[in-house]
């Protein structure tokens, strides 16, 4: 789809937002500085925006509109709030560029379909950022599945325990709201929810129940959702930013027929249990596998960028392109509107 970028020639990339997860996008594009060049920043805070020129040494834009008239960025990575991707993503589109967006891609099922409906006729890539998925820990457990090392998959527990204050919220004004963020499971989640379908499979159908417990906030500081798979696997998924003092577990349990696994830690960083019936060269692997965090998001972005650089270049097929971000994100609309209506709802949603 569209150009193919030779090996001689550098990927010209901008950045709009410059914000927290804009850090680690920055680090990306550093260790890749033989394929990719920072050609663009761009944010409306004059002072972030001036704070990370300074810092990159690349061309400050104040606004969207003008980085995409002026600048020769070959691709947009969006960092911004996101509720604004869809929008920002399809003017990036019909200028003829391709788009990375991070997670998640929209906050409404029909903006999704609109972002990947508009890349393909502007014929542009859309990439969805799940660095999360690149993890050594999930990367394991996800080859145990591969090799069908649980036999059939029973249930399933995924809990979120994070802390998020009221500061947190006040930080932004957009932080907290429908129109521009999403709540516990839109937002900060996300990724688990992800897990659900990268690991487990296909969902049937959720049901979902969405509080605000204790933030000021439009949208759930806690949810809880039941789920069951299109394999008859049923599990559930606990998430609230309400815990005390701080974040407390990131965690997937799978029990299977023929094994069990606890990935836990704050953020699914450490095996906190992990037996199979039968070995294998990774039951090797796991104990040099969980890793130290101070941060939930993971290292998994420069991974994730060698994947969008090599699809470029027509070396590799993209690992979360928009159809790949349309799964996670039909399952978050779909556990919203369960708790909204109070019923159980299936897959797929109307297309």
């Amino acid at each position: 789809m569209g150009r193919i970028f030779n090996k001689d020639q550098k990927i010209k990339i901008a950045v709009v937002g410059c914000g927290r997860i804009a850090e680690k996008h920055f680090d990306a594009i550093r260790i890749h500085h033989n394929d990719l060049k920072l050609v663009g920043v761009c944010d409306q805070n004059a002072k972030n925006l001036q704070k990370t020129v300074i810092k990159t040494g690349a061309t400050g834009f104040g606004d969207l509109r003008q980085l995409l008239r002026e600048s020769d960025a070959e691709i947009i990575a969006l960092c911004t709030p996101s509720g604004l991707h869809p929008e920002q993503t399809i003017r990036c589109a019909k200028s003829g560029r391709h788009v990375m967006t991070e997670k998640p891609m929209a906050t409404h099922w029909k903006d999704g379909l609109r972002m990947v409906r508009t890349c393909d006729e502007e014929g542009v890539r859309l990439f969805v950022v799940k660095q999360n998925r690149h993890n050594a820990t999930l990367q394991l457990l996800k080859r145990a599945i591969e090799k069908k090392r649980f036999g059939r998959i029973y249930m399933v527990q995924v809990n979120v325990f994070w802390a998020r204050q009221q500061d947190y919220y006040d930080s932004a004004n957009w932080r907290g709201t429908w129109e521009y963020d999403g709540g516990a499971l839109m937002n900060q989640a996300s990724h688990y929810v992800d897990l659900l379908d990268w690991l487990i499979g296909p969902v049937q159908s959720v049901q979902a129940m969405t509080g605000t417990l204790a933030r000021n906030i439009e949208v759930e500081d806690s949810a809880v959702l039941n789920i069951q798979w299109r394999s008859g696997a049923i599990g559930s998924m606990s998430v609230t930013m309400l815990t005390y003092p701080k974040n407390l577990e990131g965690s997937i349990t799978i029990l299977g027929e023929k094994g069990t696994v606890k990935l836990g830690g704050v953020a699914v960083n450490e095996f906190e249990y992990w037996e199979f019936d039968g070995d294998d060269e990774d039951d090797e692997c796991v104990k040099n596998a969980s890793y130290e965090t101070t941060s939930v998001y993971g290292y998994g972005h420069p991974v994730y960028y060698e994947n969008v650089i090599r699809t470029l270049r027509g070396e590799a097929e993209p690992e979360t392109d928009g159809r790949e971000g349309l799964r996670s994100l039909e399952l978050l609309i779909a556990a919203y509107l369960s708790a909204r209506d109070g019923k159980q709802v299936a897959l797929p949603l109307e297309y």
